[in-house]
């Protein structure tokens, strides 16, 4: 979701003072683009000279950004309460009305799938947008919280987190926790993690055998170990994101499995061994990220009203194609 929604809810849930400063320090702040390396394998990914392009902006709160190879992005926007396709000239049109659309990706048979916060479900969405289909909505006969963000597992499977960051206004809470789930062809929901304070964004490793999500209220990213079976095990704190000026949100990774987390002033770059590379200083704090173009090699950013993108020499692991590429 949108960082600055994000940090909003957060400030209800825990008044305390350095989240005060955190949402103080990020909030409606526009900075200047710049790369900021913490070790030399920064620049294996960036070239010094890249640049940080807006493609389209007069939104409210951009999220879930989704690449269709036909050549345009698919874009939540939570405040104006709709997903719009995006084009690089800047256009912009609506796909479907909906209350506060969230997180989205493609399935295995590229169906846009949306996390959908005022309905508190998963859906999927029609190529023409003229209706959608609840995929799940209950856990165990209660309602889901708000789920946020949503990512293809390399099983086939929709894994999904379920924080209470968005959930609606005046309805309670029925599960008493913020899970994180995989969600079948089946329609069969099964509950991977219920420890965590608030899971936000989440992706796969490219062989499979890890599964990122962060949590931000925490403000870290965890990692767990996948089997084939779809359950997950051996939880531990990968990386920490504390510094003032944002919290964890979105994340994607590439085909090297480099991890690519929306946190502080802008996108976080971490190795696959827990190692932060560097930042992508954003003008406006990100809320998600999406690889996109012919290679997958563009790194488009969804930005408080804008869309961001900026060239990489990396290539991005596509979690819904079969090969990852």
């Amino acid at each position: 979701m949108s960082n600055l929604k994000t940090q909003w809810k957060l400030l209800s849930l825990l008044p305390c003072l350095a989240f005060l400063l955190d949402f103080q320090n990020s909030g409606g702040v526009t900075r200047k683009f710049e790369l900021i390396a913490h070790s030399a394998r920064f620049w294996e990914l960036f070239d010094h000279n890249a640049k940080l392009v807006r493609v389209a902006g007069d939104f409210g709160f951009t999220e879930g950004p989704v690449w269709d190879p036909a050549g345009f992005l698919y874009v939540s926007d939570e405040q104006q309460n709709h997903i719009y396709r995006v084009y690089l000239n800047g256009k912009k049109e609506s796909l479907i009305a909906l209350g506060d659309p969230d997180g989205n990706t493609f399935d295995r048979q590229q169906q846009l799938i949306d996390c959908a916060s005022i309905l508190r479900a998963v859906i999927r969405i029609a190529p023409d947008g003229r209706e959608y289909t609840t995929l799940a909505e209950r856990f165990q006969g209660r309602r889901f919280n708000s789920p946020n963000d949503v990512v293809t597992g390399p099983d086939g499977a929709i894994y999904f987190t379920d924080p209470t960051l968005d959930l609606p206004k005046g309805e309670r809470q029925e599960i008493p926790f913020q899970g994180v789930y995989r969600l079948d062809d089946k329609g069969d929901v099964r509950l991977l993690v219920k420890d965590m304070s608030q899971p936000n964004g989440l992706a796969f490793s490219p062989d499979g055998k890890t599964l990122y999500v962060d949590d931000s209220e925490q403000k870290n990213i965890r990692a767990f170990d996948f089997a084939a079976n779809g359950t997950v095990s051996h939880e531990r704190i990968f990386g920490e994101e504390k510094e003032p000026g944002g919290v964890p949100d979105g994340m994607r990774v590439d085909q090297a499995g480099n991890l690519y987390v929306v946190g502080p002033k802008g996108i976080w770059v971490w190795d696959a061994k827990g190692t932060h590379l560097g930042v992508i200083v954003v003008p406006e704090q990100p809320a998600n990220l999406a690889w996109g173009d012919k290679d997958y090699s563009m790194l488009y950013i969804t930005a408080g009203t804008s869309v961001y993108r900026i060239p990489t020499k990396a290539r991005g692991f596509m979690p819904n194609l079969q090969n990852g590429h």
